[in-house]
C-alpha cells in the first residue's frame, strides 16, 4: 500500500544534547575516535546493532536514556569537548597544508568523480579498494583543506551482503539503504524544493535528486534516481553498485558523468578541475565540452582544448578486460542526439573511445575516452604506471614506452581511519601530535625507532587478542545462521590462539589474487600451522563478484579446508567483509599476506593499512610493495619474476612462500628474549613504521595530486579561457594547421661528427636536414635521441636533446644541429632524430599520431 503523503520524523533530542545531531551528520566522526567513543557511551550495544550509524542510533535510542544523559554532567562535559574540537577543525583552517602552501593563489574548485566512495561501513555505496581509496581521498582533502567536492551515485542497495551456504558457496543478499536514517541531507533549491537534474536516455529524460554527505570540510554530492518522476526501470538505475548488465552500466555512467556535471551546475558550483577517478565517469569530459560550446559559442575543437586543460584522469585497472567498453550499436542508441549537440560525425565521436578509429567493430572504451581528453593521466603505483604505458601503447604509436604520457601517483591510505586507538595513543606519546597533522613528514616517523619495544609489543598483543575474540564471536553468528549444530557453534570458542602467529588475507576474491596459493600443499601447510612449539593461524575474508564463479570457488576451497580437522582451529573465513572487519584484521594480525599474479595488482592499499599498525607484509613484488619493500620492513615472495606458464608460476611461488614462512617468518616471530619479547620482530615493526608510513598515506598522495596536477590544471584552464577563450581558440587553430601540414615533414640526411673513439664524457655533434613543408621551425621540436643499444638493435632508455635550427630556405628545407651532447656510459650506443609538435600551450608534445623518426 503506497502512502498519499510522506514525511520525516527526527529524534526528539533534549536541548543539552543537540550537538549530537550536528556531530552525527558530518562524517568527521568516522576518523576521530573521541567522537566514536561519544556515541558508544550513548549505548555501546546499539552502536554495534546500527552498524556504527549515529543518525540511526539517535532515532532508535530510548527517550528515557536521552533524558538521563541530558543531566549527566560527565557525559555533557565530554560531549562539549568533542563538539569544541569538531568546531575548531571546521573553522581553524589557517594552519592547514593547502592554506599554507597556496595562500596567495586563487583557490580552484576541484571536482572528484568516482563510482563508489567507502567512507564508513554504515553508508554502503562502495564495493572494495576503489571506493575505499575514494573515501580516503576525500578525508585527506578535508584534512588538508583542499577546495574539493566529490560526486558519485547514491545506491539504494549498494553492494551486496555476503553469506555462505552449508556447502561454503557465496550467496548475496541486498538490503535497502534507509536514506532518512543515514548521515545524508537532501539538497534544496532557494525555493525549498529538491535539486533535480536530468539526463537524456533513449526516448526519455531520466531525473535524479541530489543528496549531500558532509565529509569534514568536504562535500560529497550523490545522485539518486529513485524518485516518482521516473518510470520504474529508471528508478532502479541507482539501485545496485556494479549490478545488472552492460545496459545498466552505461545508464549509470551517463548519470554519473553527465548527470554529475549537471548537478554541480545546478548547485552553483563551477569547478576548474575535474578528476575522473577510473573511467566510469569519463562522459563528464564530453559534457564539459558541450556546455562550453553552448555557453560560449565555441567549436568542438576550441571547447575541447579548454575543457581538457582542467581534466585529470586516474586509471586503476592493469588488465585490459577490466575496462568498460560499450558496443557501437549501444553508443548509437544512447548518443546519437548527443553527437549532434557536439557537432561531431558518428566516426569522429566513436573515435574518441577507440584505439583504432578506423575499426568500426571496435567498442567504445571509457578509459580511452579519458586518456584522449585529460591533460594529465596516471596509474596508481610506479609499476602500474609502467604497465599502463604498455597496455595503451597503440594510442601513441612510435612513442618510446617511458615517454608515453601516463605517469603515476602511488596510492596511500588515510591513517586516522585505519590505525587502532591503542596505536594512535602510542604514536602520540612517541611521535608527538604531528603524525596526525603532517603524516607525510619523514622526520616524524623516524622517531618510531624510539618507541619502547615492550610498549609496542604489548599494544600489538592487545589488538591480536581483540581480533581473536571478534573472530570467534563472528564465527559463532555465521555458524548459527547456516543452521550448524550446537556443538559446532560452541566449538567456535576454541578456534584461534590469541598468542599464535596470525596471518591475515582479506581482499576481493578474484582468481589473479590467488587466495589459495598457500594451500597448494595442504600437508605442508598442516605441518606449518600445527607446530606445537610455533603454531601459526590464518584468517581470511573477502567477497567475490556475484558473477565470478571461479572467485566463489576459491572461497569454498578455503571454507572446506577449514572444516578439515587438521585446520579447524587454525583457519577461519569471516563472512561479509566490510570496513569494520577490515580494521580488526589490519590492527590485529602479525603478517599481511598478498599473493597476486604480478603485474595485475595496480596498487593494493590493504597492506599499507596493516603496515601503519606495525603489521609486517609478506607479499609478491607487485603494486605498492614493489616500491616499498626492503628486507627490513617485511618479506618479498620471489624477485618480481613474471611467467607465461601460470601453473608453473603458482608452483614456484607457493614453494617460495612456504620457504619464507618456515625458514624466516615463523622463526623470527618465535625467537624470544628472556623478557618474552621477539626483539628481531619488533625491530622489523619499528623499521616498517619508520620507513613506510611517511609515504604511503593519502595526505601525501592528495598533496601530490594537488601540486602536480590540480594546480597546474587550474592555471592552464584559466589561461586558456581568459579573454573570451583566446588561447584555447588559438591552440585549436594551431592543431588544425599542424594536422594539415604534418604529412609534409621529411627527415633527410643526418650526419654526425664523431671521433674515431668516443670516450665517456665526450660530446658529439649531429646535424639533420628536415623538410617542414608549410610548417615553421616554431611549430616543431627536432630532437636527437641517444642511448644504449640492446641485443635487438633498439635504443633503450634513450635521452632526447633538442636541436637548434641552423638555416632554412623559402621552400621549407631546414638544417637543425646540436653539439656537445655528452655520452655518460660506456658500451654500444646509437642515435636517431625525431620531430615532434611544439606549442607553449601543449601539456605534452606526444600527441597521438604526431611523431616522425629518421630512417
Amino acid at each position: 500500500m503506497k502512502p498519499i503523503r510522506t514525511f520525516s520524523i527526527v529524534p526528539a533530542l533534549p536541548e543539552p544534547l543537540k550537538p549530537l545531531w550536528h556531530l552525527a551528520h558530518n562524517l568527521h566522526w568516522a576518523w576521530h575516535h573521541d567522537t566514536i567513543e561519544l556515541f558508544r557511551r550513548l549505548d555501546a550495544d546499539l552502536w554495534e546493532e546500527t552498524n556504527h550509524n549515529p543518525v540511526l542510533m539517535l532515532g532508535a535510542i530510548g527517550q528515557g536514556r536521552l533524558e538521563r544523559l541530558a543531566h549527566d554532567e560527565g557525559f555533557l562535559a565530554y560531549m562539549r569537548r568533542v563538539a569544541q574540537n569538531f568546531d575548531a577543525y571546521m573553522k581553524d583552517t589557517a594552519s592547514t597544508w593547502f592554506t599554507q602552501t597556496y595562500e596567495k593563489s586563487e583557490s580552484p574548485v576541484i571536482a572528484y568523480f568516482s563510482a563508489e566512495f567507502g567512507l564508513t561501513e554504515c553508508l554502503s555505496i562502495f564495493a572494495g579498494g576503489l571506493g575505499i581509496l575514494s573515501g580516503d581521498h576525500l578525508k585527506s582533502a578535508s584534512d588538508l583543506n583542499l577546495p574539493l567536492v566529490g560526486v558519485g551515485l547514491l545506491y539504494q542497495q549498494g553492494y551486496f551482503q555476503q553469506y555462505l551456504n552449508q556447502a561454503g558457496w557465496q550467496q548475496e543478499a541486498y538490503e535497502d539503504n534507509d536514506f532518512d536514517n543515514l548521515p545524508l541531507t537532501l539538497t534544496s533549491t532557494p525555493e525549498g524544493g529538491p535539486v533535480i537534474v536530468s539526463v537524456q536516455l533513449p526516448g526519455r529524460q531520466v531525473h535524479a535528486q541530489v543528496w549531500r554527505v558532509q565529509v569534514g570540510r568536504v562535500a560529497l554530492y550523490l545522485l539518486d534516481t529513485n524518485i516518482p518522476q521516473n518510470r520504474p526501470d529508471d528508478r532502479d538505475i541507482t539501485d545496485q553498485l556494479y549490478g545488472g548488465d552492460q545496459e545498466m552500466r552505461i545508464k549509470q555512467e551517463i548519470l554519473l558523468g553527465i548527470g554529475g556535471y549537471r548537478a554541480l551546475e545546478a548547485l552553483g558550483i563551477q569547478p576548474q578541475v575535474y578528476h575522473i577517478n577510473e573511467g566510469h565517469s569519463a562522459f563528464l569530459a564530453l559534457e564539459r565540452i558541450r556546455c562550453l560550446m553552448e555557453k560560449h559559442n565555441l567549436s568542438f575543437d576550441q571547447a575541447r582544448e579548454a575543457a581538457s586543460a582542467g581534466l585529470v584522469f586516474t586509471t586503476h585497472t592493469p588488465v585490459p578486460a577490466g575496462h568498460d567498453r560499450f558496443p557501437s550499436h549501444m553508443m548509437d542508441r544512447y548518443f546519437t542526439d548527443y553527437m549532434r549537440q557536439l557537432r561531431l560525425s558518428r566516426y569522429e565521436f566513436l573515435a574518441l573511445g577507440r584505439e583504432n578509429p578506423n575499426n568500426d567493430g571496435e567498442p567504445f572504451c571509457m578509459t580511452i575516452l579519458a586518456l584522449r581528453l585529460a591533460a594529465f593521466s596516471n596509474g596508481v603505483s610506479k609499476l602500474h604506471g609502467k604497465v599502463s604505458r604498455q597496455m595503451w601503447s597503440d594510442l601513441w604509436p612510435g612513442v618510446p614506452e617511458e615517454e608515453r604520457p601516463i605517469t603515476h601517483v602511488t596510492n596511500g591510505v588515510h591513517f586516522l581511519s585505519w590505525i587502532s586507538r591503542d596505536m594512535k595513543q602510542l604514536y602520540d606519546r612517541y611521535l608527538g601530535p604531528r603524525w596526525r597533522e603532517e603524516p607525510a613528514d619523514q622526520a616524524v616517523w623516524a622517531r618510531a625507532e624510539h618507541i619502547a619495544p615492550e610498549e609496542l609489543w604489548r599494544t600489538h598483543e592487545r589488538r591480536r587478542e581483540r581480533l581473536v575474540s571478534f573472530a570467534r564471536h563472528r564465527l559463532r553468528k555465521q555458524l548459527a545462521r547456516r543452521g550448524s549444530s550446537q556443538r559446532e557453534i560452541e566449538s567456535a570458542d576454541e578456534v584461534l590462539d590469541p598468542e599464535a602467529l596470525t596471518i591475515g588475507f582479506a581482499r576481493r576474491f578474484a582468481t589473479y589474487k590467488r587466495a589459495t596459493l598457500i594451500m597448494r600443499d595442504p600437508d605442508r601447510l598442516a605441518r606449518l600451522l600445527n607446530d606445537p612449539d610455533r603454531p601459526v593461524q590464518m584468517i581470511f575474508a573477502g567477497k567475490a563478484h556475484p558473477h565470478d564463479n571461479p572467485g566463489k570457488a576459491l572461497i569454498q576451497q578455503i571454507v572446506n579446508l577449514a572444516r578439515d580437522e587438521r585446520f579447524r582451529r587454525r583457519i577461519v573465513f569471516l563472512e561479509d567483509y566490510d570496513m569494520s572487519v577490515a580494521r580488526y584484521l589490519y590492527q590485529g594480525v602479525d603478517v599481511w599476506l598478498n599473493t597476486p599474479r604480478r603485474p595485475r595488482e595496480a596498487s593494493g592499499t590493504s597492506g599499507m593499512k596493516a603496515a601503519a599498525n606495525g603489521v609486517l607484509n609478506l607479499s609478491i613484488l607487485d603494486g605498492w610493495w614493489d616500491e616499498a619493500y626492503t628486507p627490513q620492513v617485511g618479506w618479498a615472495i620471489g624477485r618480481g619474476e613474471m611467467y607465461d606458464d601460470h601453473g608453473y608460476q603458482d608452483y614456484v611461488e607457493a614453494e617460495a612462500l612456504y620457504e619464507l614462512l618456515e625458514r624466516d617468518v615463523v622463526p623470527t616471530f618465535y625467537d624470544r628474549a628472556r623478557s618474552g619479547l621477539p626483539r628481531h620482530w619488533i625491530e622489523h615493526m619499528k623499521a616498517c613504521i619508520a620507513s613506510i608510513c611517511h609515504f604511503f598515506n593519502t595526505n601525501r598522495m592528495v598533496a601530490e595530486y594537488t601540486s602536480r596536477f590540480y594546480m597546474p590544471s587550474a592555471e592552464r584552464y584559466a589561461a586558456l579561457v581568459a579573454g573570451d577563450f583566446t588561447r584555447a581558440k588559438a591552440l585549436a587553430a594551431w592543431k588544425g594547421h599542424l594536422q594539415r601540414g604534418w604529412s609534409q615533414i621529411r627527415i633527410g640526411e643526418v650526419t654526425g661528427d664523431l671521433p674515431h673513439e668516443v670516450k665517456v664524457g665526450d660530446g658529439i655533434e649531429v646535424q639533420a636536414e628536415v623538410h617542414l613543408g608549410t610548417l615553421t621551425p616554431e611549430d616543431v621540436c627536432v630532437e636527437l635521441y641517444l642511448g644504449e643499444v640492446d641485443a635487438r638493435g633498439e635504443i633503450v632508455e634513450g635521452q632526447a636533446a633538442p636541436m637548434d635550427v641552423a638555416a632554412c630556405d623559402p621552400g621549407g628545407n631546414c638544417r637543425f644541429a646540436v653539439k656537445d651532447v655528452l655520452c655518460h656510459k660506456s658500451g654500444l650506443h646509437g642515435y636517431t632524430v625525431r620531430v615532434l609538435p611544439r606549442n607553449v600551450d601543449l601539456v605534452t608534445p606526444f600527441l597521438p599520431g604526431y611523431i616522425i623518426w629518421a630512417g
